[in-house]
């Protein structure tokens, strides 16, 4: 088996804490590593081959974070052309090194999962499923409340069992529903959160791509082609569309598995999810120098030399750095990259 951590991201959704050239994935939200590093020691549970694809900008920093990483297992987009792209760069490069039918794990470089061991047997019996079916197999996750900022999987017909886990054919995919809907799915237990997360050989990817994708299936075959080169790697990556790999691919095809998981998992897209994870008996999380007098249920983090005083604070986020102040509801957190867009047209942004 081999992992693929997908290290993308253009840090609008946590401004300003991340930025452009130094999204999520690289940041320390959690503990003392960042999210990266930890997708790492997951990733190493699984496989001791692991790849990272990286776009250009970014490169530098992953290094610097992953110091026992041989450069040539990171893989540096020339730009972002979104994950579709990212998985067939991951696949041709993975193809031409390894000179065999690889079962590929890809996984991403900015969810938080702290049960290791449950998320390391969960993708195990994703690679055996997906081996034994021939089938891409994905790894979705047992909702916990009805969530409306992601996808769904709708669980169809079991076909088999693996090591204790019932693989499930795919009956459809879900967009973001709204609330009413998803405390449907919830009560059904017929529906799992998407995670992105998914498993194949090698040779079942390049099946389905000239299956159901012939424009991923053309680009692919282009990248093989050229893949020892990095000159003409990069061009011919430039030329191919931003397109995300749900769309190129996996809600195209007609057989698809998915196994449930059953681990904690954040996606942290939002600061109301970073405050949810750090709370712990006090509801007032501070970060840095900040002052706070009768304030609940807030986050607070200051980054720069100038401390904070937040009063009578309730339900609310307030962020300080060298990039911008941010002040807001904790139920409009989902709003910043709105935000983010408007300071773009204001000509307020900072480039990096």
């Amino acid at each position: 088996m081999i992992v693929v951590i997908i290290c993308g991201g253009q840090g609008t959704r946590l401004w300003p804490i991340s930025k452009p050239d130094y999204p999520k994935h690289l940041l320390r939200l959690v503990d003392d590593n960042s999210l990266l590093q930890n997708t790492v020691t997951r990733a190493k549970k699984l496989s001791n081959t692991v790849y990272f694809v990286t776009e250009a900008s970014h490169a530098k920093e992953v290094a610097h974070q992953l110091p026992d990483i041989p450069a040539e297992q990171i893989i540096i987009e020339p730009a972002r052309r979104g994950t579709a792209s990212c998985i067939a760069i991951a696949l041709a490069t993975i193809k031409e090194r390894h000179k065999t039918d690889e079962t590929v794990v890809f996984l991403h470089a900015d969810h938080h999962i702290a049960d290791q061991a449950s998320f390391s047997a969960a993708a195990h019996a994703a690679a055996q499923a997906s081996e034994k079916n021939q089938a891409i197999t994905l790894i979705g996750l047992t909702p916990h409340y009805p969530a409306t900022g992601f996808g769904y999987i709708e669980m169809g017909k079991e076909m088999t069992s693996i090591e204790g886990y019932p693989v499930h054919k795919v009956e459809q995919f879900v967009e973001k529903p709204d609330e009413s809907t998803a405390r449907k799915y919830l009560k059904t237990n017929r529906y799992l959160w998407n995670l992105g997360l998914f498993a194949a050989p090698i040779s079942v990817y390049e099946k389905e791509f000239a299956k159901h994708s012939p424009l991923l299936s053309t680009n692919y075959q282009k990248l093989s082609a050229c893949i020892t080169s990095t000159k003409d790697a990069d061009a011919c990556y430039l030329d191919f569309e931003n397109e995300p790999i749900d769309t190129a691919l996996i809600e195209k095809l007609d057989h698809v598995l998915v196994i449930p998981g059953n681990f904690d998992w954040a996606d942290i897209g939002s600061f109301r999810d970073l405050h949810e994870l750090l709370k712990n008996t006090e509801d007032v999380v501070t970060k840095g120098k900040v002052a706070q007098i009768d304030c609940e249920d807030t986050l607070i983090i200051s980054e720069t030399d100038q401390p904070v005083v937040a009063i009578g604070l309730s339900g609310m986020v307030a962020i300080n750095t060298s990039q911008g102040i941010l002040i807001c509801p904790k139920d409009r957190a989902q709003n910043v990259k709105d935000g983010v867009e408007l300071l773009k047209k204001l000509g307020h942004y900072p480039k990096s």
